[in-house]
């Protein structure tokens, strides 16, 4: 009878082991084609627990409860304690759920156990930036220092140097990732980003303009894009990304007046003063140069009525601006004919802004004027 009850025994066991291997294949299908709480429960139905708590885990976050997720995969590494994957699957949760401090010290166990892995340098890195703790570079640059082709570490050493104006790092990161993934595009933004900062324009266009070739475009790229442009005097260039930047906010007015600006360097001054009139509609705030500008536009479509107001404009907004003060006066003096009225509002200038950097025109002015009407009056 003992052979016989031995076999039976046996076959219990495999076919239980069988059930259970069947089970796990059945909570996994679940789990893959995303019925996560219907593979939770299959999950559960499992003998040995050890064995499918991290999967339990996966499921959780699948379905946004991370709570949930996280008490199992605190359960998993009990139960499996040699297990660095569950542990690192555990710190990335912590991280993603903002508990960074656990986070953090989970990572440095994780680097304990195989300090050559630099995903996991990384992702400390990441964590003790949210600490506001100074070494997170460290990590970023053992990451680096481990696998010279980590793309996501060499952006975040390179985008620090960005920061503190350490420019010929950043050349030398950004070069190092674009080696090995030449499409990187937060790379190619950051390179972009340094010759801007360098003021060498002609650079920071070709890697911007690399950037859109990649099919990005934001409002800071066409915004940088345009002023690299406009500093090599490609006004038709600038204006067109001018465009692109007011597609993502029409409202803007710095870029509603900047386009107003490159419209009137191209002399193009209907376009300008459209532009620069929807800028100054928006902004409610002191606006007196803004105005300044518009009047400058009016005037060189000779539009002197219109140039009058928009300078009282000026003035009315800063009462102190004499340079306002002063080519609302220099209009006058093309609009009005009367000579003795002219020489009397540059005198009046002279009483009102007698340290002006424009009294030696206006006492230019005033000359040329009484020497027109002594030649009258004779």
């Amino acid at each position: 009878m003992k052979p016989l009850l031995t076999i039976i025994l046996l076959l219990s066991t495999i076919f239980k082991t069988q059930g259970q291997s069947a089970m796990l294949n059945k909570a996994d299908s679940l789990y893959v084609n995303g019925n996560y709480s219907k593979a939770i429960e299959t999950y559960k139905k499992h003998s040995d627990s050890a064995v499918v708590l991290d999967r339990i885990a996966k499921a959780y976050i699948a379905l946004g409860n991370y709570d949930a997720a996280l008490i199992n995969y605190d359960k998993s590494i009990i139960a499996n304690p040699e297990d660095a994957l569950v542990k690192y699957e555990y710190a990335k949760l912590l991280a993603k759920t903002k508990k960074y401090q656990d986070a953090s010290d989970m990572f440095y166990k994780l680097i304990d156990i195989d300090y050559k892995n630099p995903n996991y340098h990384y992702e400390l890195g990441l964590v003790l930036e949210h600490l506001k703790d100074s070494t997170a570079q460290n990590r970023f640059y053992s990451a680096f220092q481990l696998d010279k082709t980590h793309q996501k570490a060499i952006y975040r050493l390179a985008k620090f140097h960005l920061k503190k104006g350490h420019n010929k790092r950043v050349d030398y990161y950004t070069d190092i990732g674009l080696k090995s993934y030449e499409d990187n595009r937060e790379l190619i933004s950051l390179k972009a980003q340094n010759y801007y900062v360098k003021k060498d324009y002609n650079n920071a266009a070709v890697w911007f303009e690399k950037l859109i070739a990649l099919n990005e475009s934001s409002q800071f790229i066409h915004e940088k894009l345009r002023n690299c442009y406009a500093q090599q005097y490609e006004f038709e260039k600038a204006i067109e990304q001018g465009e692109f930047a007011l597609q993502f906010d029409e409202k803007n007015t710095n870029n509603l007046f900047v386009q107003g600006e490159l419209y009137e360097r191209i002399e193009d001054f209907k376009k300008a003063e459209e532009y620069m009139l929807q800028s100054l509609l928006i902004q409610d705030q002191p606006m007196d140069e803004e105005y300044v500008k518009l009047g400058f536009v009016y005037s060189k479509q000779k539009k002197y009525k219109e140039t009058i107001e928009v300078y009282k404009k000026a003035i009315k907004e800063n009462p102190a601006n004499d340079r306002a003060h002063f080519l609302l006066v220099y209009v006058k003096d093309h609009y009005y004919k009367d000579i003795d009225t002219k020489i009397k509002l540059y005198e009046t200038f002279k009483t009102k802004f007698p340290e002006s950097k424009y009294t030696a025109i206006v006492n230019q002015r005033i000359s040329e004027l009484k020497q027109e009407k002594f030649l009258k009056t004779d």
